[in-house]
């Protein structure tokens, strides 16, 4: 008998981990589709949420931040880079470049699911991941939002509706608040059944044996 799951994907588009953990977690669910099915629903995190308009440069943001150097930084995307492309995900070859705001990109995710269901929003997460940590494009630009939306069969006006207005806005804080509250500081955080977290962009095989016991012990 096929055991069914719900997974709460907690993740900001402009986390290079979640890209390297969201499909690491796919491949495992592949894995494991023979035994268990699961439905992930993607939940907003802000790394940055003070973030201004304009952006930061990358280097200066991670250095402010993580007080790493310019040198240690590229060492560490190396290694990211590695990580992706063990899971399929192409990073841009030389980062992002700068650091964007990815408020109005959780609205959209919001209205994706909620408007369309999760399999949608599923596509769009992948799409935004695509766009900025994958193309460097700028991820808080309504034009490129709007061009993603597009590019996954999805209704350019009404997302282009919720972009102009604050629709979602106090949907997308109030789950933001609900898992910082619960204790989550760092993404991606993985939540099965609302109770078992898995922390970090873990390789396949160990989402693989998490899901198996999970599912075993309902």
């Amino acid at each position: 008998m096929t055991t069914h799951l719900k997974i709460d994907f907690v993740s900001d588009v402009a986390c290079p981990w979640c890209a390297v953990g969201l499909g690491a977690l796919e491949q495992a669910l592949a894995e494991v589709k023979d035994e268990i099915q699961a439905d992930i629903h993607f939940q907003p995190f802000e790394l940055n949420p003070q973030m201004s308009p304009e952006g930061e440069d990358l280097v200066e943001h991670l250095g402010k931040k993580y007080g790493s150097t310019a040198e240690q930084q590229s060492q560490m995307y190396q290694n990211i880079k590695a990580r992706g492309a063990e899971v399929g995900f192409a990073f841009h070859p030389v980062g992002r470049g700068r650091i964007y705001n990815t408020f109005d990109a959780h609205r959209l995710l919001h209205w994706a699911e909620t408007s369309v269901g999760h399999e949608a929003q599923h596509r769009l997460k992948k799409a935004l991941l695509n766009a900025y940590q994958g193309r460097g494009e700028k991820i808080d630009s309504h034009e490129v939002l709007l061009a993603i939306v597009e590019s996954e069969g999805l209704d350019v006006n009404q997302a282009r509706n919720v972009l102009q207005s604050d629709r979602y806005a106090q949907e997308v804080r109030a789950k933001e608040h609900f898992y910082t509250s619960a204790g989550i500081h760092s993404v991606p955080a993985v939540i099965i059944n609302d109770k078992h977290l898995i922390s970090g962009g873990q390789p396949a095989h160990v989402f693989a044996n998490a899901l198996r016991q999970i599912a075993a012990g309902l």
